[in-house]
């Protein structure tokens, strides 16, 4: 935490320097930093609240290893019989049915699952900054690309360092 701090203060001290240059150059650095800083920040604790969400609800106890998903998406080719009756005895139609239900489809749950992540508050605020702020910058005629480029870049550096110490625990 301590070592979080200190690099956000590094940061903040960095971006203070900028008011030397000059008030523009000061507070397109600020406003762009903030809004990158906010929205990774932001993104990285709705991913992880999402996916203690989905542990909690048990939905990944069980699961394949990822290069057999890739090769049998479908689990087409298992090790498992399907039926343990002789082959002249399988009920075909059965089967197909069974193994069309497997098969994910488009669906409200699909679509909800999708987006769940989208639209947490966590996300949706940086990003009403990062517009917002664009706005009223570009509206009272501060705007300067050359200052205000370079400083989302800096944010998403900085919020990467951060996010990947503080919400990886």
């Amino acid at each position: 935490m301590r070592k979080t701090i200190s690099l956000f203060l590094i940061a903040q001290g960095l971006i203070l320097l900028t008011f030397l240059f000059s008030y523009e150059a000061f507070i397109n650095v600020e406003v762009a930093f903030f809004s990158s800083f906010l929205i990774i920040i932001g993104s990285s604790l709705a991913y992880k609240n999402m996916v203690k969400k989905d542990l909690a609800s048990g939905k990944y106890e069980e699961k394949r290893d990822l290069l057999d998903e890739i090769d049998d998406k479908y689990e087409l080719y298992d090790d498992e019989p399907i039926n343990e009756a002789p082959a002249e005895e399988l009920d075909l139609k059965e089967i197909v049915k069974e193994e069309k239900a497997k098969i994910k489809t488009f669906s409200l749950s699909s679509m909800k699952y999708g987006t769940k992540g989208g639209f947490s508050l966590l996300r949706l605020v940086p990003y009403i900054f990062l517009i917002l702020g664009f706005i009223a910058l570009k509206n009272n005629e501060i705007l300067n690309l050359a200052f205000y480029l370079p400083a989302l870049a800096f944010g998403i550096v900085i919020a990467s360092l951060i996010s990947k110490e503080t919400v990886a625990k």
